[in-house]
């Protein structure tokens, strides 16, 4: 059983194909400038390399188009007929309070997509042009909505109302949403194994931080906070999005500059954050790069992104009453050493013990690592994000009829044995270049499939 992922962004079209039967991820790829001129596909083809074509995409129904192309292509295609493909599961990144879980789709269900788009204007038309596309050059087969905000749908009132007219939460649905939520339901189960805890007996703070990012607090394997909240825009400091600022600065401004309400969405979406305060970057490294060279700009961005990380991770571990972990996932979270270890600065006090050397050392997306000290009462993790194996199985449960929402849910990654072979692989590589990566990773198998945990 074949599934294929799709992405749909903006401009851009995510993908993988994923043989469910012999448990493999068979290829992945992209395809960019959707719609901008000047549009390729780049896929991935594990055991076998890249490819890259260039070829003009005016629209998604073209992208899918070339996406199919490239999966089929007698050269570098990995398939020999689409009929091969069982299923398609699509990311959607709003569902309101209608979905909770993942779900088939059918013209009811793209008609409330429809409807919730003024709640996420940037990221669900593309979503549902990816779907419509995919739907109407693959009608035979069925496909399947992965919701980016149904983990969230856990979090108690007096977390997700805001203190504005409760008229606008009755008419407008005006409330915390939170996003990412694929990334944190594969992370808190994988953090739950680590701990050799119950899921649901587990409390963990996750740090995604990306280009966009965002901060979860789990309460008994329970999503209970979070800090994006009606939009994206809420919470962290991100590459180029405000988080939390004092709104009346935007009314303030909008006054003071004549800026439009459009105009003033480009701002804090675009133009603010990390890029907002460096004047010129977005990029972790680039800032990092910049700071050692004594850019007094850059320095200055990753202590406001660092200190607004630790203030969420103490403001959490209050909310849940003390935590069991505290896990960084994500690009940044996952290969960015020196916003950890601000981040997690002068919080011994609370349990919370960083091992600098293995802070150091911890630079991978393919293996989990423990970068805590060995009396620290918190652990520290990081754990790689697998989104891509959430939609997966959502998928694989849906067409056997097994699927239900988390609680009542088992994935294959909440079990001790699972393994990500392919990552597993990549790992092998890193650590015959990097011996030192051995310090920090944990649960991991070699790369002949056996078993072994490589703690200290």
């Amino acid at each position: 059983m074949k599934i294929l992922s799709l992405n749909s962004g903006s401009s851009s079209v995510k993908y993988s194909l994923y043989d469910w039967g012999k448990k493999v991820l068979i290829a992945n790829g992209i395809v960019e400038r959707v719609g901008l001129g000047g549009s390729f596909v780049e896929q991935n083809v594990f055991g076998k390399g890249k490819t890259r074509k260039e070829k003009d995409c005016s629209d998604h129904k073209e992208a899918i188009q070339l996406v199919l192309e490239t999966l089929t292509e007698k050269t570098n295609g990995v398939i020999s007929d689409l009929k091969t493909v069982t299923a398609v599961g699509h990311r959607v990144v709003h569902g309101g309070e209608r979905f909770v879980k993942s779900v088939v789709i059918n013209d009811e269900v793209v008609g409330a997509f429809k409807k919730l788009s003024a709640l996420a204007p940037l990221h669900n038309p593309p979503n549902i042009c990816g779907i419509e596309a995919a739907r109407h050059l693959m009608p035979d087969i069925p496909h399947m909505a992965i919701m980016d905000t149904a983990w969230h749908q856990t979090m108690p009132a007096s977390s997700f109302l805001y203190a504005l007219p409760y008229e606008w939460y009755k008419k407008y649905s005006i409330r915390r949403y939170g996003f990412h939520g694929t990334s944190f339901l594969y992370v808190a189960k994988r953090t739950s194994v680590l701990l050799n805890k119950n899921p649901f007996k587990s409390n963990i703070i996750i740090a995604h931080i990306g280009n966009g990012s965002s901060i979860n607090v789990v309460k008994n394997g329970l999503s209970y906070d979070t800090s994006m909240g009606f939009t994206p825009l809420e919470g962290l400091v991100m590459g180029t999005r405000a988080g939390d600022h004092d709104p009346a600065i935007d009314l303030f401004m909008m006054r003071k500059e004549n800026i439009s309400p459009e105009n003033m969405d480009k701002i804090l979406n675009k133009k603010s954050g990390i890029f907002g305060i460096t004047g010129q970057y977005t990029d972790r490294r680039d800032v990092e790069k910049a700071a050692e060279a004594g850019d007094e700009r850059a320095k200055l961005a990753i202590d406001i992104e660092a200190y607004r990380l630790r203030k969420y991770i103490g403001a959490y571990a209050a909310a849940a009453g003390g935590v069991d972990a505290v896990v960084f996932t994500a690009g940044v979270g996952e290969r960015g050493s020196i916003v950890r270890e601000k981040s997690l600065e002068n919080l011994e006090y609370m349990g919370i013990k960083l091992d600098r050397e293995k802070n150091r050392i911890a630079k991978t997306r393919n293996a989990e690592c423990e970068i805590s000290t060995a009396d620290s009462r918190v652990k520290i993790f990081i754990v790689p994000t697998d989104e891509e194996r959430v939609f997966v199985e959502d998928v694989a449960g849906l067409l056997s009829g097994t699927y239900d929402v988390h609680t009542r849910f088992e994935y294959t990654f909440q079990k001790p044995s699972y393994r990500n072979m392919l990552r597993e692989k990549t790992f092998e590589k890193e650590v015959k270049e990097n011996p030192d990566l051995l310090k920090v990773a944990v649960n991991h198998a070699s790369a002949s499939g056996g078993d072994r945990a490589l703690r200290k």
